[in-house]
């Protein structure tokens, strides 16, 4: 891939690659397998399956902060050390070995972790650079903004999420809480687990886009709905930001279309139901192993308490008529699911129930306090509306 300054991108397949009989595509929209140049103009020229591999927020501010200077240039952050980007990419200045197994080693201390993270976040002159750059810098290019690395435990790999001093609430038990609602709720849900370090909550969550192997671990690719849409990210360029466009994306690149759009509707009505606003495109996501694409598990899962106890406004457009997370709303795209409606407003009323009479169980079972209860409660609708 090359980047022009005018912000175009170019890519194209090595002839090699092609005549490999295991040769995939990087994504099942811009990067299909075949030969030419492929250009793009969007996020300054990076295709989107090369720019979900890139670090975001986080990852960007601990590379900065073990260089020293920032911001810094695009491909700096997509070259710079990493050895556990999410998907099945890897970056550098000439092919190279594709990291396996002899990069992770057993899990490291998490009390160790949280001091590292704490002090980037806090951005303390003190903080011991040493600690930093080799705990936290080489798993540390997931995107989003709250303090993350990658962990090994046996055969498995762990996310391990922290909370931030500026937290309104315990984050990572919320989150967990969460997730296990969903679950109970029947979405395909990333698996999740809490520890306690010094006093304080690290949510642990399995990547699913690493597969133990003889060899190590099996890398499998991802691509985020926002690629999927073909969309940018800016606040004033969202108009492609909408799950029923997702769902049109989906049914042409999934193996399984039927079940995966029938889950995104469910996912859909989860959010509604557990006030989770913050469902934007790179909180969806397709996986690719060797057989074609499928809908990940449902991951970052936070609600967003409103002043109102109506259905919230989803970060993406949920029906016809916008984003209002209201029944009629969530139920009038229900043909773009491949659903019709009575099938759809079973699906919705069931998501809803579990949820109304289930969140704050799912909570407690979590470790989440009374207090933090009753603090993230507005985000949670009494019902879907008309």
């Amino acid at each position: 891939m090359d980047t022009e300054p005018d912000g175009l991108g170019q890519f194209v397949y090595g002839a090699s690659y092609l005549r490999r009989p295991n040769a995939v595509e990087l994504d099942p929209v811009e990067l299909t397998l075949g030969s030419g140049v492929r250009e793009t103009v969007r996020l300054e020229g990076f295709f989107g399956a090369i720019r979900d591999a890139m670090p975001d927020a986080w990852g960007r501010r601990v590379i900065e902060r073990r260089m020293g200077r920032g911001p810094l240039e695009e491909f700096d952050y997509l070259l710079e050390r990493d050895v556990d980007r999410v998907g099945a990419l890897g970056f550098g200045p000439a092919p190279g070995r594709v990291p396996g197994a002899a990069e992770f080693p057993g899990m490291p201390s998490l009390g160790h972790l949280a001091r590292a993270a704490e002090s980037v976040v806090r951005s303390e002159v003190g903080a011991d650079a040493a600690v930093v750059c080799d705990l936290v810098l080489p798993e540390s290019s997931l995107g989003g903004a709250r303090p993350k690395i990658t962990v090994r435990d046996g055969k498995e790999l762990w996310l391990a999420k922290f909370g931030r001093p500026d937290d309104r609430w315990d984050e990572p038990r919320v989150e967990h809480g969460l997730l296990r609602l969903s679950a109970t709720a029947g979405l395909r849900t990333a698996e999740s687990r809490l520890e306690t370090v010094g006093g304080r909550s690290v949510l642990l969550v399995r990547r699913f886009d690493r597969a133990a192997s003889r060899r190590g671990f099996q890398r499998l690719r991802f691509v985020s709905g926002l690629t999927l849409l073909r969309a940018e990210e800016g606040v004033t360029a969202r108009e492609r930001w909408s799950h029923l466009l997702l769902a049109d994306e989906i049914r042409r690149a999934s193996r399984a279309p039927r079940a995966d759009l029938r889950e995104l509707f469910a996912r859909m009505c989860f959010n509604a139901a557990a006030g989770n606003t913050d469902d934007h495109p790179r909180n969806h996501g397709l996986l690719g192993d060797g057989r074609g694409w499928r809908l990940s598990p449902a991951y970052d899962l936070t609600p967003t308490p409103t002043i109102s106890r109506e259905p919230p406004f989803l970060a993406m457009e949920c029906g016809l008529e916008g984003r209002a997370g209201s029944r009629r709303n969530l139920l009038s795209g229900a043909g773009r699911f491949l659903l019709r409606r009575p099938e759809a407003g079973r699906i919705l009323d069931s998501v809803f129930e579990v949820v109304r009479s289930s969140w704050r169980e799912a909570m407690r079972r979590a470790g989440v306090t009374t207090a933090d209860v009753e603090r993230i409660a507005p985000a949670f609708p009494e019902d879907p509306g008309p």
